[in-house]
């Protein structure tokens, strides 16, 4: 039985920058799906089961990558809502252009290129907010901070949908062997398993469900939650 008083192995930091970030995912953004074999798109059509988009619903996704989930997104929302995506990156903002353009829902969906831990909407702007692995490419100190920014332009009672890798089996031979890779190719292998559950209570929400899936051997976790922070609570967090 594992002793509850034990210290947690660390999680692991990520030591590249966002402008060696968007540099990378520009670079990856044309060979992205052919060198991630699908591997990601299970996980993610489950987050989107998940977080269960309704009619009339406004919903943003963020790190929308290539832009698979987006269309989806679009299409449960329908004509009364809306539904928007906003990537770090401007050649993964081109490739969901494009696939979306072939699916004639380009003007439907605003696609927006920026940072996810400074998000160029107002607060209270949207119904849900959908992520896959995108909030674990954020370094351990920022991701408090992140899930604070997501908090704002979250309306209230507003629902988080967040796929992640998740660190969950430290001692597994395949997570010691991708957290080397992730130290020694950071540029490269740049999000690493995080404690997703966790951080998303302790930024204020209340996790409604987590489920745990594998992608080659690795913890997955969905984890659908409820905002249950006003921005003036946001505020006061600031100023204490």
């Amino acid at each position: 039985m594992a002793d509850p008083t034990a210290p947690l192995d660390p999680v692991k930091r990520v030591t590249r920058s966002k402008a060696q970030a968007r540099n990378s995912y520009n670079r990856l953004s044309r060979w992205y799906d052919l060198l991630s074999m699908g591997a990601e798109e299970k996980v993610k059509q489950a987050g989107l089961q998940t977080l269960d988009a309704q009619p009339g619903e406004t919903v943003l996704e963020i790190g929308f990558g290539t832009g698979h989930c987006l269309a989806p997104l679009a299409r449960a929302v329908g004509e009364t809502g809306k539904a928007a995506g906003l990537d770090l990156s401007t050649g993964m903002c081109r490739a969901a252009q494009t696939r979306l353009r072939h699916k004639n829902l380009l003007h439907l969906v605003p696609l927006t290129c920026g940072d996810a831990a400074s998000l160029p909407f107002r607060q209270q702007t949207f119904d849900a907010l959908f992520a896959s692995f995108t909030l674990e490419l954020f370094d351990t100190h920022e991701i408090s901070l992140v899930l604070a920014e997501w908090t704002r332009v979250l309306r209230p009672n507003g629902r988080l949908c967040v796929v992640s890798l998740a660190h969950l089996d430290p001692k597994s031979w395949i997570v010691r062997l991708y957290e080397k890779a992730h130290e020694k190719l950071p540029n490269w292998i740049d999000c690493r398993p995080i404690r997703v559950c966790d951080e998303i209570e302790q930024a204020g929400y209340l996790v409604a469900s987590v489920s745990t899936y594998k992608m080659f051997g690795l913890p997955v976790q969905i984890v659908l939650a409820q905002s249950t922070l006003s921005t003036p609570d946001l505020l006061n967090r600031r100023i204490d």
